[in-house]
C-alpha cells in the first residue's frame, strides 16, 4: 500500500478492509499478506465500513477506542506489584525470610526475583514501579538517640540556667570535644572542591594508615560567649590529660587575656570519652587546671546519647569539616591551617596548634588521688554536674 505510511492506524485499518470487500471472497487473506495487517484487525475495518453508526465515535485526537491497544502490564498481571512490595519491603509486607532481605535489592536483583515468581518484566520495568509505589534511594538518617534517661530534659534545663548565669556574670563558658579521628596523608577526604576540568586530584585507593604519619585527634574548645574556639591537634592518644591540656592551651592563648578577671569557669561537655563524667583523671587533671589558673571549675555534663546537643559539634566542628572538605590531610601542617583558617559570616574564628605531647593510656588513678581532689558535686546529679575548686583560693 503506497499510502501506508502517510495516513494513521484507523485510517489504514479502513482502506485495508475497503480493498478486502472491493475484492470479495479471499480478500481478508491476499489483503493481510499484502500489507501485514492481521485478519482480525482487518475484519474489525470491516464491521465499521458495514455498520459505522453502530461504532463509537473515537475522542478528539484519539486514534484508538478507549480500552484499545497493548494493555499495561499492571493491569495484566494482578499480583505484579504486591509481589513487588513485598520484595522491597520484605520485613513488613511479605516473607521475613525472603531471599532479597541481606542483599542489595537492586532494579535488576528484583527483576530477576520477580521472574523467578512466574512475572513477565525487566529491570526498566520495575525502575518505573517503583517510582509509581513512591520509593527512592536514600541513605540512613541518624534520628534515634537510644533510650532516654529520665532525668534527659531536666539536665538540659539545668544546663541552660548554669550558662545563662554564667553569661551574665561575664564568667567564661566553654564547650568541648573531640572531633574525629583523622588519617594523615593523601587519603581520601569526604566532600568535593573545586579542580580544573577532568583533574581530580590524585588520592590513595585504600586508605591504611601512612605508619610516619599516622593519626591525628583534633580537641576543641568552644567559647561561647565569643563565638571563638581553640583546636589541639594531637598525634598521640585521646586521654583526659590530652583533653585538659587542651582546655589549659585554650586559656594560655585565648582565655586570660579576654577573662583575666574570672575567678570561675563552666564546661559544658558530653557524657563519655575523654571528658566522661566517669572518668577519674578528668577529674584529677582538672585539679591540676584548677590550681595553676586559680579558676573555680564547674563541669556540666549532657546525658548519654545526647552528644549532638553539644554547640561545639554544630557552632565549631561542622564548619571546620566543611572547610577541609575534598582535601586530602596530606601533613600536621596543612591540618592545622585548614582548621585555624576556618570562620563563618556570623563571626566565629578558630586557632589552632600541633600538641606532640604524649598521653599514654591505661593511666590509674588512685583512690587517695581521687580524694584529694576538692570536688564539690550539685545537688542535682552530682554525677553530672560537680566544681572542682583550686587548691589555694
Amino acid at each position: 500500500m503506497a499510502v501506508r505510511d502517510a495516513i494513521d492506524e484507523r485510517a489504514r485499518r479502513l482502506v485495508a478492509a475497503a480493498e478486502g470487500l472491493a475484492i470479495g471472497r479471499g480478500g481478508i487473506a491476499a489483503v493481510a499478506q499484502a500489507t501485514g495487517m492481521s485478519r482480525q484487525v482487518i475484519r474489525q475495518g470491516m464491521a465499521e465500513l458495514r455498520a459505522p453508526a453502530q461504532q463509537p465515535a473515537p475522542r478528539s485526537g484519539r486514534i484508538r477506542r478507549p480500552g484499545g491497544g497493548r494493555k499495561k502490564t499492571v493491569d495484566v498481571d494482578q499480583t505484579l506489584l504486591q509481589h513487588l512490595e513485598e520484595l522491597v519491603d520484605p520485613a513488613t509486607r511479605g516473607d521475613p525470610e525472603s531471599p532479597l532481605r541481606w542483599t542489595c535489592k537492586s532494579v535488576r536483583k528484583l527483576a530477576t526475583a520477580l521472574k523467578q515468581k512466574g512475572h513477565r518484566t525487566s529491570h526498566r520495568m520495575v525502575a518505573v514501579l517503583l517510582q509509581e509505589l513512591g520509593y527512592s534511594l536514600q541513605s540512613n538518617r541518624k534520628t534515634r538517640e537510644g533510650g532516654q534517661h529520665p532525668d534527659r530534659n531536666a539536665q538540659f534545663e539545668h544546663i541552660n540556667r548554669k550558662v545563662k548565669e554564667y553569661l551574665k556574670r561575664g564568667d567564661p563558658v566553654i564547650s568541648v570535644d573531640t572531633k574525629k579521628k583523622e588519617l594523615v596523608g593523601d587519603f581520601k577526604n569526604n566532600g568535593q572542591e573545586r579542580q580544573p576540568q577532568g583533574q581530580p586530584e590524585q588520592v590513595r585507593v585504600h586508605d591504611f594508615a601512612d605508619k610516619k604519619k599516622g593519626h591525628v585527634r583534633p580537641y576543641g574548645v568552644y567559647d561561647l560567649r565569643r563565638d571563638e574556639g581553640w583546636v589541639s591537634v594531637g598525634v598521640d592518644h585521646d586521654t583526659a590529660a590530652f583533653a585538659v591540656e587542651s582546655i589549659r592551651r585554650w586559656w594560655r592563648h585565648m582565655g586570660q587575656s579576654r577573662y583575666g578577671t574570672a575567678k570561675q569557669l563552666l564546661i559544658t561537655a558530653d557524657a563519655g570519652g575523654s571528658n566522661g563524667a566517669r572518668v577519674r583523671l578528668w577529674k584529677v587533671s582538672l585539679q591540676n587546671l584548677a590550681d595553676e589558673t586559680g579558676l573555680r571549675i564547674s563541669v556540666c555534663h549532657f546525658p548519654p546519647g545526647t552528644s549532638k546537643w553539644n554547640k561545639i559539634e554544630h557552632r565549631m566542628f561542622c564548619h571546620i569539616s566543611q572547610n577541609w572538605r575534598g582535601r586530602p590531610l596530606v601533613s600536621h601542617e596543612v591540618i592545622v591551617n585548614l582548621i585555624a583558617n576556618t570562620t563563618t559570616e556570623k563571626g566565629l574564628r578558630v586557632k589552632s596548634a600541633l600538641d606532640t605531647g604524649q598521653y599514654p593510656k591505661g593511666i590509674k588513678v588512685t583512690n587517695e588521688a581521687l580524694a584529694a581532689v576538692r570536688l564539690t558535686r550539685s545537688s542535682f546529679h552530682g554525677d553530672w554536674n560537680y566544681s572542682v575548686a583550686p587548691t589555694k583560693p
